[in-house]
């Protein structure tokens, strides 16, 4: 009878291991990918079939679960960014700076979105640049601030939403053929913290 006992319990921790891992991979592979459905450059992620037809179960559960549309890789590529250039995970809390190299042709957008994937609420009403409506300077950069408080040129506002997401897409076919080449990184800005309160 005591070894029975033992039996069950024995398999009920098995199962319970089994499917308590199953679950917890399934959910880091839908989360943050894995070097078969993800690309890093950097700080900056990119779900590499993402809007594909032959795009694999973790890349549509995870397109699904953020309620994202996007395009198809073969014409834009979505990177996206939680940590900045040194590792440190990126917070309303500090300021940060990203330095854009001209990407002419390729039309660009950087966002910044709270930890939930929403739009960060604030009194400017202002949640992206893009390259159509961004300042640039003489040698074609463009520079963007991110931080709570108001800066002259390009501000994007973190507001008080404690941890931080940038988005930057870029609309190139050039840009998403490379979207397995190494070069690639000298187009992605670095996400350089300034300060921190």
């Amino acid at each position: 009878m005591k070894l029975l006992a033992n039996l069950i319990v024995n398999v009920m921790v098995f199962l319970a291991l089994a499917f308590g891992g199953g679950l917890a991979t399934a959910w880091y592979m839908i989360e943050a990918g894995s070097p078969l459905s993800t690309r890093s450059f950097g700080p900056w992620t990119a779900w590499t079939s993402a809007g594909r037809p032959e795009a694999d179960p973790y890349t549509r559960a995870h397109v699904f679960r953020n309620g994202l549309l996007p395009l198809s890789t073969t014409l834009e590529v979505a990177f996206r960014a939680k940590l900045d250039s040194t590792g440190s995970r990126l917070t309303s809390s500090c300021d940060y700076t990203l330095q854009l190299p001209d990407m002419a042709p390729a039309w660009w957008n950087l966002a910044v979105f709270d930890g939930q994937g929403r739009l960060i609420s604030n009194p400017a009403e202002r949640y992206a640049f893009s390259s159509s409506s961004a300042a640039r300077q003489p040698d074609g950069r463009t520079v963007i601030s991110v931080a709570r408080d108001a800066r002259p040129g390009n501000w994007l506002p973190s507001g008080r939403a404690s941890r931080i997401v940038l988005v930057l897409t870029v609309q190139d076919a050039a840009t998403a053929a490379t979207i397995h080449d190494e070069g690639i990184m000298r187009s992605l800005p670095e996400i350089k913290r300034e300060r921190c309160r």
